[in-house]
């Protein structure tokens, strides 16, 4: 996927994602694609998941859990296999999501709130300031769906069971804007929260590398 960003340090998930793939392989196939909801093709050792990752579409192994872009046949970088395979081996299944909840909501999330807050609202702020023309400019260009919340927003499906909302607080004389990203609340089911993060920072990069 040649618009997904590559980390310069791709090590550290490397490794992790290492350590996931040895879970997967001792998992069955037909129980991971209920829990993920993804749908399991093939046969034999040629048998995959097919989904929607970003709003494109991916397989991912059985044989060897390497994610693939379905077109070029390409594998992903280090980050988004990642993020692949934290949401494999960390889906246990959800209902229909309820609402939606800040990121200090999530498990552990009110220990890095000042940190993510600082790699994504605030950054997202000294770009836009109150240019909400550009906003939604940048996140129609990302393929954002809008949606009723705040003063604007956009959501974004970026796993079968996980989505992510950006939204944005128009100021007044008292307060300035404000821009926030939202989770699902059925999120802690299917992804550990530093992949949370992750995910909303990669959308931070992205909404801001498409405005510029």
């Amino acid at each position: 996927m040649s618009d997904f960003v590559l980390n310069k340090d791709q090590e550290p998930l490397e490794r992790r994602g290492a350590e996931l793939r040895s879970g997967l392989l001792s998992m069955e196939p037909e129980q991971l694609a209920a829990l993920t909801e993804t749908e399991l093709k093939g046969v034999g050792r040629e048998r995959f998941f097919s989904f929607s990752y970003w709003g494109k579409p991916v397989e991912l192994s059985c044989q060897d859990y390497i994610a693939r872009d379905q077109e070029s046949r390409g594998a992903l970088p280090p980050v988004h296999q990642a993020m692949i395979l934290y949401y494999f081996f960390s889906s246990q299944g959800s209902t229909q999501p309820g609402k939606w909840i800040s990121f200090s909501e999530l498990a552990d999330g009110k220990f890095y709130n000042a940190a993510f807050q600082g790699y994504t609202s605030k950054v997202l702020l000294r770009h836009f300031k109150d240019d909400y023309a550009a906003f939604n400019r940048a996140n129609l260009d990302l393929g954002g769906e809008k949606t009723s919340f705040g003063d604007g927003a956009y959501r974004y499906q970026i796993l079968p069971k996980v989505a992510m909302l950006l939204v944005h607080w128009q100021g007044d004389d008292e307060f300035p804007p404000s821009y926030k990203i939202l989770f699902e609340d059925i999120v802690d089911y299917h992804l550990p929260t530093d992949a949370c993060a992750i995910l909303a920072s990669m959308l931070t990069g992205k909404l801001i590398a498409g405005a510029s």
